[in-house]
């Protein structure tokens, strides 16, 4: 296994980023910026505007702050990442389905024998007629493309469908599954409802971080997402050459390591981790005002409900572990550092130069990014 360099920080920044489709954006204090490789293999970068913060001052106090920032960055990464697919190409390879592709390719074999055959006959009519087909090719996706509106409306009904997909898989189903397997069974059950509600909560946590490995690992397998993973990786290995104070140089960035505290995937472990805590104390206080243990759709509307606070307790969690090094901090990120291994990989030198570029874009000159 390759050896990778430590880290040492000369400074600590602000600075994040996001793994796109064949590029890489960065956000900085003031501007964010994205570096995407287009078919032809050239580097195409774009500033992305962020909108002008006038919210109140309780959004920046702590938990709030974080609500709001995970709210900005998923708005943000969405945006760019439908922006990254249309100049990398993707988004036409992505519209057309394989039995259109086999239409296509067998029609444009068939053109291909035409006009091989109207050249040996010296004819000047079948130039015309491969003109002729080659306008009207546009024309013809053109027509397949779907109105606006169509687009818009699909667009809006997929995030419904995974909003509900993932309330269904990491609030509904974990609390059915325990109330099948332990409370219908009464296996590990006792005469305590408090030690019962413990034994709940840990078993809906579990179940909840192994369905969140198992779906990194299934999906890190697939082709295309193992590409955005290595971008994955130049993120991080550009952030801490950065932060190391070196030259942002490809054979700078390669040394650096690929774990980063502050990543994404380490948000997310940490949320469940948050969730899992703050859980056992749902039965408990339930069965304080009402003498009872809530039921499994009340539970999970709760659930739903404490949700901004997980996400910003969270924040605040990965935050401290971004801005201090220590043996708390190493603690906070280990089990995130863990999840990396599934979601970042080691990237190609082409990759790290999307990352440099991109990078460079956002390094504010009055250091604001520092802390």
């Amino acid at each position: 296994m390759k050896k990778q360099t430590k880290n040492a920080c000369a400074l600590r920044t602000s600075i994040g980023g996001q793994a796109l489709m064949e590029g890489i954006m960065m956000r900085g204090p003031k501007k964010a910026a994205m570096a995407v490789r287009n078919p032809e293999g050239e580097i195409v970068l774009e500033e992305v505007e962020l909108k002008a913060s006038s919210r109140p001052k309780f959004c920046k106090w702590p938990i709030f702050r974080g609500v709001l920032g995970f709210v900005d960055s998923m708005t943000l990464g969405y945006k760019c990442l439908m922006r990254s697919a249309e100049i990398s190409g993707l988004e036409d390879l992505v519209e057309e389905s394989p039995k259109k592709k086999k239409q296509r390719e067998e029609q444009e074999a068939a053109n291909a024998e035409s006009a091989e055959s109207f050249v040996e006959a010296a004819t000047e009519a079948p130039v015309a007629e491969e003109a002729q087909a080659t306008d009207a090719e546009p024309a013809k996706k053109e027509e397949e493309k779907l109105p606006a509106w169509v687009a818009t409306l699909m667009m809006v009904a997929s995030v419904v469908l995974a909003v509900l997909l993932a309330i269904g898989l990491f609030f509904y189903l974990p609390s059915k599954l325990y109330e099948l397997i332990f409370y219908n069974t009464g296996f590990l059950q006792t005469d305590s409802d408090v030690l019962n509600s413990f034994i709940k909560s840990l078993f809906e946590g579990l179940f909840k971080i192994a369905l969140l490995v198992g779906y990194m690992s299934a999906i890190s397998l697939m082709k295309d997402i193992r590409r955005t993973f290595m971008y994955h990786g130049a993120e991080h290995k550009t952030i801490f050459c950065y932060e190391a104070g070196l030259e942002l140089t490809v054979e700078n960035v390669r040394k650096m390591g690929r774990f980063h505290p502050r990543c994404g995937t380490s948000f997310l472990i940490l949320m469940l981790l948050v969730s899992m805590f703050i859980s056992f104390f749902i039965d408990p206080i339930s069965i304080a005002l009402t003498y009872d243990v809530l039921p499994t759709a009340w539970r999970t509307l709760v659930r739903l409900l404490m949700f901004p606070i997980v996400m910003g307790v969270g924040y605040e969690l990965i935050k401290f572990a971004g801005r201090h090094d220590n043996l708390l901090t190493r603690i906070i990120s280990a089990p995130g550092v863990w999840l990396q291994h599934l979601t970042v990989f080691e990237p190609t030198d082409d990759m790290i130069e999307c990352a440099i570029m991109a990078v460079k874009e956002v390094i504010p000159d009055d250091g604001s990014d520092k802390w």
